[in-house]
């Protein structure tokens, strides 16, 4: 296949991250039509984690559903007027023809994600499936369980690709996503280490192209805008250093992200966390399914919908706070987002008992006005530096 996002090669960095934004605001999705139209096929998958490995050795493009800040016509009345918009406009994409799929597979994050397998495939000629991640991780078990729900999928892919997925296809695979998350870990490293250089928004619209393109692609961009960033002449200002903790699902929308980035230097966060859910290699040799497994279970990133005993979440989040060197916190959650207000109630504990301020709020992804947000965030910063 030929590449399918060309745009940003031999431009300067800041048109390089311009057509970043462009492609990720884009609510047609270019780039999935134009690998489609070089014969590709395309599985969707939905927040949070999906193993793309076994979708990229079988030689189609893994597609992150994320929803979109457009107006869900058909798929409003699919559901009820309760459910959080990510459910609602990703749906809406399938059925107003923005996106073209062989699959679509959700998780049980959560009751709503849960369903939407159902629903879509009630309204779609292709199948729809739901990967059943482990509810207990820390059952001896799991890893052999999700193994065997990996190889499910591994037929699937199969079976849509016309071909079979041998161990070695996987370890290729599994090799080119190592070389993706050591790039994403370096970005987040200079996030962390010199967040005047890139901030949040810009950060953001580099992950988020991970999710529109095949991953190679995005290895080459990274490998090219790394370097750059890195020796980027930005002036250092007298900001914050926060944390952002919501974005795990539903994403907030750029203009909110640009809106903190002004007040904030946001160090850490868990924007499309799934992007980033390994946090180290996985290994190459031995049974890639079962490494795949292991890898989620032993080494995931903290998240609402992921239920480890061995560590608690308000604990992870006290030790990403201190690794990223923060003062305080900002704690969204998506409206009518079951697992993200619940997260709030475990997060503001932790915080409050070790006397670290934070910033409360909510976000829709068809938000379009921040001043009021805006106001309330410049008010808790300032309180911060003259308290």
């Amino acid at each position: 296949m030929s590449e399918i996002f060309t745009e940003w090669r031999g431009q300067s960095l800041e048109e390089t991250l311009y057509h970043c934004r462009e492609l990720v605001e884009d609510t047609d999705f270019p780039t999935v039509r134009r690998w489609r139209e070089g014969g590709g096929k395309v599985v969707g998958h939905f927040q949070v984690y999906f193993p793309e490995e076994i979708v990229h050795a079988a030689g189609l493009l893994p597609f992150k559903v994320r929803g979109a800040p457009i107006e869900a016509t058909q798929a409003d009345s699919r559901f009820g007027s309760y459910l959080c918009s990510i459910i609602k406009t990703s749906l809406e994409l399938a059925l107003s023809g923005r996106v073209q799929l062989e699959l679509f597979v959700t998780h049980p994050i959560c009751d709503a994600a849960r369903n939407l397998a159902g629903v879509w495939g009630r309204n779609v000629p292709y199948p729809c499936r739901i990967l059943y991640l482990p509810q207990n991780p820390n059952s001896c078990f799991a890893a052999r369980y999700l193994r065997d729900e990996y190889d499910r999928i591994r037929v699937l892919c199969e079976e849509i690709a016309g071909r079979a997925i041998s161990d070695d296809d996987l370890r290729h695979s599994i090799g080119v996503f190592n070389e993706n998350r050591a790039l994403l870990r370096r970005l987040y490293a200079l996030k962390r280490e010199s967040p005047w250089l890139v901030p949040a928004d810009e950060a953001y619209v580099l992950l988020a192209v991970g999710g529109l393109v095949p991953r190679e692609e995005h290895n080459d961009l990274l490998r090219v805008v790394l370097p750059l960033l890195e020796t980027r002449s930005l002036p250092r200002r007298d900001k914050i250093r926060v944390i952002l903790e919501g974005g795990f699902c539903e994403q907030p929308p750029l203009d909110l992200l640009r809106a903190i980035a002004r007040s904030c230097y946001v160090v850490d966060d868990d924007l499309l966390i799934g992007l980033r859910w390994l946090v180290s290699d996985v290994p190459t040799d031995g049974d890639p399914l079962q490494a795949l497994a292991t890898s989620y279970i032993d080494r995931s990133e903290h998240s609402p919908v992921q239920h480890d005993l061995r560590k608690p979440k308000d604990r992870m989040l006290l030790e990403r706070l201190e690794h990223a060197d923060a003062q305080a916190a900002i704690l969204m959650a998506a409206k009518m987002c079951e697992p993200g207000l619940e997260e709030l109630v475990v997060h503001t504990r932790a915080l409050d008992g070790k006397g670290v301020r934070y910033f409360v709020s909510e976000f829709e992804e068809s938000m379009t006005s921040f001043d009021s947000l805006e106001i309330q965030l410049e008010t808790f910063v300032e309180n911060l530096v003259f308290d």
